[in-house]
């Protein structure tokens, strides 16, 4: 990560972590955390969620915090959808797709792990780690699927089973 003491470094490879404040943290959610850059989404704080961070954080992390302007709402509409009205809003992930698309339009962008792209009404998420867990009421998920399968289709992202 670039300082006011050296020059600006430039790479190909940058990992960066997308996830809700909501998130079950895994053991080794936060391993080498100082490689990394944590975005956190908050699409809930549009009508109800605490703007204090998670307990769980590293008080020396910081936040960084994805506005809602402009990833959230204009996603949401893009799915049909006002996030700020229904109180429905994508997926952490379609979140981080969007930003990754929009953000490196060149950008070639592998992905795993929409089970909704598949299974449009499925009602719970089973995750690499820990219990299944309930796909919540803010989530459309078939509006995602509709969303991103032309992304895959048309070759912006190449998706993996």
């Amino acid at each position: 990560m670039d300082d006011d003491t050296t020059e600006p470094k430039v790479g190909v490879r940058a990992d960066v972590v997308v996830f809700n404040r909501g998130v079950r943290p895994t053991p080794w959610f936060f391993d080498s955390y100082s490689e990394r850059l944590y975005l956190m989404i908050e699409p809930g704080r549009l009508l109800w969620e605490n703007p204090k961070l998670p307990a769980f954080w590293p008080a020396d992390l910081g936040a960084i915090t994805v506005p809602n302007k402009d990833v959230i709402l204009p996603l949401g509409e893009a799915m049909g959808l006002d996030p700020r009205a229904g109180g429905q809003w994508a997926t952490t992930g379609t979140v981080m797709l969007w930003i990754v698309t929009r953000l490196f339009p060149d950008a070639h962008v592998d992905v795993a792990g929409f089970s909704f792209l598949d299974d449009p009404g499925q009602t719970s998420w089973h995750h690499a780690y820990g219990d299944p867990s309930p796909v919540g009421n803010e989530h459309a998920i078939g509006l995602e699927a509709r969303l991103v399968r032309p992304w895959i289709e048309f070759g912006r992202i190449d998706y993996h089973r």
